[in-house]
């Protein structure tokens, strides 16, 4: 079964705003080789999932 989509509905959401690479890089506490793929990849703008999705982070460990 298919549902109509509310466009006015889908531009309110968050994920959907555009933001810098370098930005998101310096508040996601990205290394510079990840800013540089980033970049590489989307330009120097992109959407905040498209980064979230294809953003690569090292582990954390204790």
């Amino acid at each position: 079964m298919s549902e109509h989509l509310d466009i006015a509905k889908l531009e309110d959401v968050k994920m959907r705003s555009v933001r810098s690479v370098e930005e998101f890089c310096r508040r996601y506490r990205l290394s510079q080789e990840e800013n540089v793929r980033l970049t590489r990849l989307f330009g120097n703008f992109a959407s905040e999932q498209e980064l979230l999705m294809n953003a690569r982070r090292p582990p954390v460990f204790r």
